[in-house]
């Protein structure tokens, strides 16, 4: 099995942090995010994934490096020229692939962590007749994301893309299975949205959704960050990180003295240093920060380098990459 994943967006909304490394490099706990998501993927019998990209590539595959023996899947790359869309990335990377691409085949946006079943959504398309299934994941406010009205048969009847109204619903959870007959559909180079602009034409023509329980996050915020960090290292997502304890992750390269205090949720990641009567509470802090004597940081993310000053406070902040924090 095949599987497209989109992961051509800035991240803007998680700046500074991905201001020099885009958002499906950025570490997630103790590894690339998108590292996830292709473990996740292989888990469920993807052999080959197919990276639509287009926001600094290289830094991409150098943080991937490895990736390929630890997932055990393939990995290939789409630098797409300009920003496409997602049907247009889509379209763009299967373009790439020519022949070699399957009839039927995975597309997902590559900004979730996830541990949903996906091998359920893969039996359900091929029972159904469908020529795309949506996975679709329960909510109590679909606002910000695009809702999805079913018949009795699993039969997508309606898709409304944001609507902006809280009411509870199932979502497009960005994870769709399709058949190549989709493409037809799409435009060759030009910005196209498959939710905007393919699936409401095929709703009620082949279009058909699935419902699937588990965990699901964007993790394209701050906050949404920091949540997941908590739920993988507090065991509410299926991962293959192993905490130092429960909420709390240590690097084994990081020096914490034994008078400093580390939680009761926090990741201190590799080179970090920690000084005596420091304090880290509901944060995460990436490569080689150092916070002196007595500094505190809470509800925060420390981007690599950041120097906390002795005496210091960081709280409900995100630094950027080498910043100095003083008293």
């Amino acid at each position: 099995m095949q599987a497209i994943v989109l992961v051509g967006g800035e991240g803007t909304r998680l700046r500074p942090l991905t201001e020099t490394i885009p958002k499906p490099a950025l570490t997630l706990v103790d590894r690339p995010f998108l590292a996830y998501m292709i473990e996740w993927l292989a888990g469920h019998g993807v052999s080959e994934v197919v990276l639509a990209c287009g926001f600094l590539p290289q830094v991409l595959r150098e943080a991937l490096a490895g990736e390929e023996q630890r997932a055990g899947a393939s990995i290939r790359y789409a630098v797409e020229p300009e920003p496409l869309g997602t049907a247009g990335a889509i379209r763009f990377a299967a373009d790439q692939l020519g022949e070699e691409l399957d009839d039927r085949f995975l597309a997902l946006n590559g900004d979730v962590l996830t541990d949903l079943d996906l091998s359920a959504l893969l039996r359900a398309d091929e029972g159904c007749g469908a020529v795309a299934t949506i996975g679709l994941h329960p909510v109590e406010d679909s606002s910000a994301y695009g809702l999805v009205r079913r018949g009795e048969g699993g039969e997508v009847l309606e898709f409304l893309e944001k609507t902006g109204e809280p009411v509870a619903g199932e979502v497009n959870a960005g994870m769709y299975v399709l058949r190549r007959s989709v493409l037809d559909l799409i435009p060759a180079e030009r910005q196209v949205s498959i939710e905007r602009d393919v699936f409401p034409r095929l709703a009620g023509a082949g279009l058909y959704g699935h419902l699937l329980d588990g965990y699901w996050m964007d993790i394209g915020t701050p906050e949404r960050y920091l949540a997941a960090s908590w739920d993988i290292l507090e065991g509410r997502v299926k991962t293959r990180v192993e905490p130092t304890r429960e909420g709390v992750l240590i690097d084994s390269t990081a020096s914490v003295d034994s008078d400093a205090t580390v939680g009761p949720r926090a990741v201190v990641g590799p080179g970090c240093r920690l000084a005596a009567g420091a304090t880290v509470r509901d944060s995460v802090l990436l490569e080689d920060c150092t916070l002196g004597a007595g500094a505190m940081v809470a509800d925060s993310i420390l981007a690599p380098g950041v120097e906390v000053e002795p005496a210091a406070e960081l709280i409900d902040a995100v630094a950027a990459a080498n910043e100095k924090v003083s008293p």
